[in-house]
């Protein structure tokens, strides 16, 4: 498709670490800029819009009470699309799929990236930051990255020394660790990762020594900082170029991983101004279905609700300083933003809190596609799954051609742009993925094959939901319940374990339930 044109004055083209000044550069450019937003653990429906009409007869269930206006200004704005899912509901399984357009198996990432596991993101893997290099833009990453084997390779003051012998031989986190210069950041010119989940204490790792104190890449800051309050002042910082942090001739994709509302949601984790002003006692006398809304959650298990919405909101609230200073900049509307997340929280739900679980609060995220030059206002209702994200965007982008081969999700960007089109093909159903689990989710229905976690060449529980007419997931349907639809569900899972040449089908796991599709 053809882009507008876009004009940017830029203050100047010099790159992180460069100190000489360059004359001003006015460049017109038909390529937008890339925005990639995904907040952690965010259910689908934490977002006000959802209430509203046109909106609220997409919802499976309920959607929650909470605050967030400039999430609704993207949604209001752009393209919602109404059947986004976390195919693995895990922070690094996601992750290495987002950046990848990958499945686990090609991209190295079957589970956390946690000490004593080898999880990591292929070095030789193309993501998205590699391929937009190429192209010409400028790639930025701030916050939080989990894609990265964690090793002991610091010191006792969690600099970076590259060595488990000493001064090395710590770690700096449990969960998640700094990523060192080169392959491992995947094409990243400027780097300011946010590590550690502590939300007013982010060990900061970034390569512009002007943004942590003077700090050398790899030397530990603490800036004692709420974090999605640190990240936007470091992104404005970067989009007004004050230190000559890019090259303001090229545009620029930047991928922003904000940490809450993960937990903790204890009060020292929260934002309690926030708290205190939308989701207090005075608004919410107590933690009942007024604030917990989904009728197959547990108050007793709810109970960190008012800290998760406060944590919400104030996410929101620091991605709109970002989105005012794009439109102060005037390059807003042509910018793709895409707004998700990695996977979504239960809060009470099934009596559970987190992810991690075929149910559907942990499998649906936001998906909102905001490009006002590019891209029509409305909603799409489409099926889209984490590995989707890298393709299409680079079609969106007009990099269609660029995509590599290798990529095993789909560009969506035609579905996008025309969503009234007959002639294109919507997916028919999701791969999904647990460590012990294997299914698909369809327009209706969520399958789940389930492995003997002890026995693990034992099948365990099979069962599916029907959305549709139990959208809680209170009834789990058995296969000899309703064999037809189960054959049609098990047909679609092993094709869709052979696309992503998934063990199972590599091994024809539960061969007997499964079929496969032959080899060709």
């Amino acid at each position: 498709m053809k882009f507008g044109t876009i004009v940017l004055a830029a203050i100047s083209m010099l790159s992180v670490g460069c100190q000489s000044q360059k004359k001003k550069v006015i460049t017109n450019s038909d390529k937008p800029n890339i925005l990639i937003i995904f907040p952690d653990q965010l259910r689908r429906y934490s977002a006000g819009f959802w209430s509203e009409p046109g909106y609220k007869e997409y919802v499976i269930g309920k959607s929650d009470p909470v605050y967030t206006p400039n999430i609704d200004l993207l949604a209001k704005n752009g393209v919602v699309v109404t059947k986004g899912i976390s195919n693995f509901p895990l922070c690094s399984p996601y992750r290495g799929m987002l950046m990848s357009g990958m499945y686990p198996e090609q991209n190295g990432i079957w589970n956390n990236c946690i000490k004593g596991r080898t999880e990591n993101l292929k070095d030789e893997v193309q993501a998205i930051p590699d391929l937009f290099l190429k192209a010409g833009y400028n790639t930025s990453y701030f916050g939080k990255t989990h894609w990265h084997i964690t090793e002991p390779l610091f010191d006792k003051k969690g600099n970076y020394v590259g060595t488990d012998k000493e001064p090395g031989g710590n770690y700096v986190n449990t969960y998640d660790t700094y990523v060192p210069n080169g392959r491992p950041r995947h094409g990243i010119e400027y780097f300011y990762q946010s590590v550690k989940d502590d939300h007013y204490n982010p060990h900061i790792y970034s390569n512009d020594p002007g943004a942590i104190e003077g700090k050398k890449d790899g030397e530990l800051h603490l800036p004692k900082v709420f974090s999605p309050k640190n990240e936007a002042a470091k992104i404005v910082d970067y989009l007004r170029n004050s230190r000559g942090q890019r090259d303001t001739s090229k545009p620029f994709c930047m991928m922003w991983a904000l940490n809450p509302p993960h937990s903790p949601w204890d009060d020292g984790n929260t934002d309690m101004e926030t708290l205190k002003e939308y989701y207090d006692t005075d608004k919410f006398p107590k933690i009942d279905h007024s604030l917990v809304v989904r009728d197959n959650a547990s108050l007793e298990v709810a109970k960190y609700a008012r800290n998760y919405f406060a944590n919400v909101t104030s996410t929101d609230k620091y991605i709109g300083i970002v989105l005012d200073e794009l439109k102060k900049m005037g390059v807003l509307d042509n910018t793709i933003v895409i707004f998700t997340s990695d996977h979504g929280e239960m809060l009470g739900s099934h009596d559970d809190e987190g992810k991690n679980v075929i149910e559907m609060e942990a499998m649906a995220i936001p998906l909102i596609v905001h490009w006002p030059k590019g891209l029509k206002k409305g909603i799409v209702d489409v099926l889209f799954s984490a590995p989707d994200v890298l393709p299409t965007v680079m079609g969106l982008a007009g990099l269609k051609t660029e995509i590599p081969a290798e990529v095993q999700g789909l560009n969506l960007a035609d579905i996008l742009e025309n969503p009234l089109a007959t002639k294109l093909k919507k997916p028919e159903s999701l791969l999904l993925m647990l460590s012990h689990s294997r299914g698909v989710l369809t327009d209706r229905y969520t399958l789940c094959v389930n492995e003997n976690k002890k026995a693990t060449k034992e099948l365990g529980e099979t069962f599916f939901y029907d959305n549709l007419k139990d959208p809680y997931q209170f009834k789990k349907i058995s296969l000899k319940d309703e064999p037809e639809v189960a054959k049609e569900l098990l047909v679609q899972l092993g094709i869709k374990l052979k696309m992503a040449n998934d063990p199972w089908y590599k091994t024809k796991k539960f061969s007997s339930l499964i079929p496969y599709p032959k080899n060709k």
